[in-house]
């Protein structure tokens, strides 16, 4: 039970350094404008945990986010690490391992070769050191990737990035880079640095807004001097300039502090703006109260000057701090996706959330009122944050974009490291940007989205080799010759033989794959699908599969799953089994798309309905020795599978941008 809390600060003064100071100190009371009371939140907000006094039990939490009782270890016997991230306000930017009254695994081995396997070919990922999302911006925009933004014939990817080394640190800046398709990438200079008072520990999240005159303007979070989250406006230097090389920061920045009720560390990543009814621009942005996730709503005429609305467009109570929300439309019935402001018949709104507790993406459709300015969830038992997740697996601070080049809606992604901090620094790099991925409303379910990734990634595909109709009986693995295993597109059909399905008989088996044996555990119906990343003896492979229960009232239930338990012998690495229910309809075939890009793979089940990203670090399955499998370990089902596989090129990068506009 959670006692009613109101957060209450001192009217917040920023301290100016010399001429990089605002003229006149800036008051959550003002908010650069007129602004109206937030009282009405803490209702929301319910009442505070008496167990409050036992948050230090989740001091020791397993790499799932689960709280760990450490009541029956010796204190003295506990070794535990704070994240790198946490007490400067941020998620967690370092990979947690479970530390029961032991010392953290041993560090294994690692050598240059097989260091050097893990980095991606056609993912995009700097030269080298530290990168998260959490500020995307793909003029897109990535932190939450800083911000996407397609811009004069070019795509921008804004990223937040540490010039210093292969870890988070308190300078994080914004990388840039530039791209005709978002494929081949060309890597341009910084393109903002940490050097003013309002952000000089950190340029973090920000989201881009192209204005109907052609203007862009940039709305991002800073980590002040005194480590307040506010929010400051920035604009190209150079409009005419397709490649945006230079920006110029407003000099009466910050221009949104946090307002009265909201913690100085909760207050980040507003959205891209849209147009209201009113003719104002309006967004949003991620706090909470108490347990409370929150999405604060302005509106504003020029990006200066903000109005602070009455009420919330929504919240949820017990989820938390919502990171690098997102809001925008998606068609019921097109096929193409939708500019930010647009709303009305046959449209449904998306409201997403990255959650600081469990560093997961949640989703949920909804219906937008722009004069009441709220959002309600079609099915309020699958709300932002206890519902739909983009992705089962590693995937956070997401963001989409508009691409107004091809009318689709394209959704980026941080995908972060689940090795030891040790092992980044040897390699000198940490962390890539998962495939972007179109995101359409899926018209035969009604109830959740399809993402896909987007279709320039088929142009890396070569030497197509085609399986039709392998049976696969129970019990049985089956190589498949495909030549060298690190970089793939693989396309697969399953069919369950209908007997099977007929012969077995209902239960009331309960599956979860995160609590299950993983492609070891054996049921009727389930497991079977791919080993991936396998070396010849199968000491290391990397399962991603289905497995199917019949209920006792004959309901057959699908899920989907990606098994880490043994895609390494390393002893530092991610070792989880992701995955959820999947939804299959009467009369479809059990499809997945497989990206293969050495350590990092993306699985998409039923056409991109229940979606898997993994990162996997064997240390034997690599080069010529990753090959790949089909699997049934069912014990009364025959499969039958039908596969296209291609090898994949690498994507092009280049760090020379003076020829790029020629």
């Amino acid at each position: 039970m959670e006692d009613r809390i109101t957060i209450s600060h001192q009217p917040y003064t920023p301290l100016p350094d010399g001429d990089n100071g605002p003229l006149l100190p800036i008051s959550p009371a003002t908010q650069n404008g007129p602004r109206r009371s937030l009282k009405f939140v803490h209702v929301l907000s319910g009442i505070l945990a008496v167990g409050l006094i036992i948050g230090m039990k989740f001091l020791f939490s397993s790499s799932d986010g689960r709280a760990v009782d450490k009541s029956t270890t010796s204190p003295e016997n506990l070794v535990e690490v704070e994240p790198r991230g946490v007490s400067e306000g941020v998620s967690m930017k370092s990979f947690r391992r479970p530390l029961l009254g032991m010392e953290p695994p041993a560090d294994f081995p690692w050598n240059s070769n097989v260091l050097s396997w893990q980095r991606t070919s056609f993912h995009f990922q700097p030269p080298k050191n530290w990168m998260n999302g959490g500020g995307m911006c793909l003029l897109m925009f990535f932190r939450c990737l800083s911000c996407p933004l397609y811009y004069k014939g070019w795509y921008h990817l804004f990223y937040q990035y540490n010039p210093d080394g292969a870890i988070w640190g308190k300078k994080i800046v914004w990388g840039h880079a530039a791209s005709r398709d978002l494929i081949h990438w060309d890597n341009l200079p910084v393109a903002m640095v940490t050097d003013k008072w309002y952000d000089v520990n950190g340029v973090w999240t920000g989201s881009a807004t192209i204005l109907p005159d052609g203007q862009i303007v940039m709305l991002y979070t800073g980590s002040t001097n005194e480590s307040v989250q506010v929010q400051n406006l920035a604009y190209p230097a150079d409009p005419s300039d397709p490649l945006l090389i230079e920006w110029v920061k407003y000099p009466n920045n910050p221009v949104l502090v946090p307002p009265p009720g909201i913690d100085f560390k909760d207050f980040r990543d507003p959205t891209t703006a849209w147009l209201s009814p009113e003719g104002t621009w309006r967004l949003i942005i991620g706090s909470k109260l108490n347990r409370t996730g929150i999405s604060l709503v302005y509106d504003t005429v020029d990006f200066k000057k903000f109005t602070l609305l009455d009420g919330l467009l929504h919240a949820v109570h017990g989820t938390g701090m919502w990171e690098c929300v997102d809001f925008y439309p998606i068609s019921k019935v097109g096929e193409n996706g939708l500019d930010t402001s647009i709303n009305g018949l046959g449209v449904k709104h998306v409201m997403k959330a990255s959650l600081d507790d469990d560093r997961n993406d949640y989703y949920a459709l909804g219906t937008y009122d722009p004069v009441s300015t709220i959002w309600v969830p079609d099915n309020p038992k699958m709300d932002v944050g206890i519902g739909l997740r983009y992705d089962y697996g590693i995937y956070y601070a997401s963001k989409t974009f508009y691409d107004s080049n091809k009318k689709r809606r394209v959704l980026w992604s941080w995908i972060k490291e689940t090795d030891s901090e040790i092992s980044d620094i040897k390699k000198g790099w940490a962390s890539v940007q998962g495939i972007p991925r179109t995101i359409l409303f899926d018209h035969k379910t009604g109830s959740n989205l399809l993402q896909w990734p987007v279709e320039e990634v088929n142009k890396l595909r070569s030497n197509k080799t085609v399986f039709e109709n392998l049976e696969i009986n129970v019990g049985a693995v089956v190589p498949l010759e495909i030549g060298l295993g690190s970089q793939l597109d693989i396309t697969a059909e399953f069919e369950v033989d209908k007997e099977s399905l007929e012969r077995v008989q209902a239960s009331n088996e309960v599956y979860d794959c995160k609590n299950s044996m993983g492609a070891a555990g054996r049921g009727a119906l389930g497991p079977f699908g791919l080993l991936i990343l396998a070396d010849k003896k199968l000491s290391e492979q990397t399962p991603v599969y289905f497995y199917i229960t019949k209920g006792s009232d004959g309901d057959l239930k699908t899920f989907f799953c990606a098994d880490h338990s043994r895609s390494s012998e390393a002893t530092d690495v991610d070792k989880e089994i992701y995955g959820s229910i999947v939804p299959v309809l009467r009369g479809e075939k059990l499809t997945v798309r497989i990206l293969v890009d050495h350590s990092i793979v993306e699985s998409f089940s039923q056409g991109g309905r229940t979606c898997i990203t993994s990162r996997v670090y064997p240390t034997k399955a690599i080069y010529t020795n990753a090959k790949v499998f089909l699997f049934n370990n069912a014990t009364e089902a025959r499969i039958t599978a039908s596969l296209n596989i291609w090898q994949m090129n690498a994507a092009q990068r280049h760090s020379h941008y003076t020829n790029l506009i020629m």
